[in-house]
């Protein structure tokens, strides 16, 4: 699960960056505009999601390892 979540976090980012590209800064508020910030949107949501888990599963191995 620890490779699935990194690579998960890998194709959030190229998204993130993909959809950041396809912004045109000239009309932001334009149909295509809307549907990049949208994806951008949750493209950063899976990454801070993807990141809590990652650290609350150090903590928890922490955790263990101290309780032993």
């Amino acid at each position: 699960m620890k490779y699935f979540l990194y690579i998960l976090l890998v194709i959030a980012t190229i998204m993130t960056g993909f959809n950041v590209s396809q912004i045109d800064f000239n009309a932001p508020f334009s149909e295509e505009s809307k549907v990049a910030f949208i994806a951008i949107l949750a493209a950063l949501c899976v990454i801070i999601l993807v990141s809590i888990l990652l650290i609350s599963k150090a903590i928890e191995r922490k955790y263990k390892e101290n309780k032993q």
